[in-house]
């Protein structure tokens, strides 16, 4: 969920630095109400957004604009 509110998707994966374990970021399957041409993406197709833009974990992650 963007700060505004928008849906993004369903959190499916993390990404991990192996070497020092920090998490590096997130990958969200998309919802259908999402254009996925607007942000990164995994070869998969997942939406990734760099863990230092999550600003709420609850029941929905907040991803903060950069």
């Amino acid at each position: 969920m963007t700060e505004e509110g928008l849906y993004l998707g369903v959190l499916r994966n993390s990404t991990v630095d192996t070497k020092t374990g920090e998490l590096v970021g997130i990958l969200v399957e998309p919802s259908d109400d999402v254009d996925p041409r607007l942000y990164h993406l995994d070869k998969e197709g997942h939406l990734v957004f760099p863990f230092n833009s999550i600003r709420s974990v609850k029941d929905v992650i907040i991803i903060g604009g950069q």
